[in-house]
């Protein structure tokens, strides 16, 4: 998982894309419905990128046929600390297929909640032009 976790640090969004696969399916540590498909779980990741502040990845752990990894993380949004993971499994590619997101304290989460709710116009925006483009 060192090319995802590279990509994120260096905020490299189109290294993060590419990494995804087609029918990735994104689930959120804020929102009841996960999001399938690569334009949105793409889209999701910009938005995050411009909400973190401060985001450093603290530890990572593999399963044993290294195709299920955790990443955990810490980082701020606005004046709320918060720690996480990202769990990644990757497909017989090597590409992600699944992405779930934790986050806690429940302040931070709350903090995420609502800085990605003001995001999400231009998510959708950019994750339809995506799909657009791809087609």
């Amino acid at each position: 998982m060192r090319a995802f976790r590279e990509a994120v640090e260096a905020g490299d969004m189109d290294a993060v894309e590419a990494l995804l696969a087609e029918d990735v399916v994104f689930t959120s540590p804020v929102a009841f419905k996960s999001y399938p498909g690569k334009a949105i779980t793409a889209a999701i990741l910009r938005g995050v990128a411009r909400v973190f502040e401060d985001f450093r990845y603290e530890r990572e752990l593999t399963g044993g046929d290294g195709r299920d990894h955790a990443l955990v993380f810490a980082t701020r949004v606005g004046d709320r600390e918060l720690t996480g993971c990202d769990f990644i499994h990757l497909n017989e590619d090597g590409l992600i297929d699944e992405l779930t997101v934790m986050v806690r304290p429940l302040s931070g989460a709350q903090a995420l909640a609502a800085a990605m709710g003001a995001q999400f116009e231009e998510i959708a925006k950019e994750a339809e032009a995506r799909s657009a483009s791809a087609s």
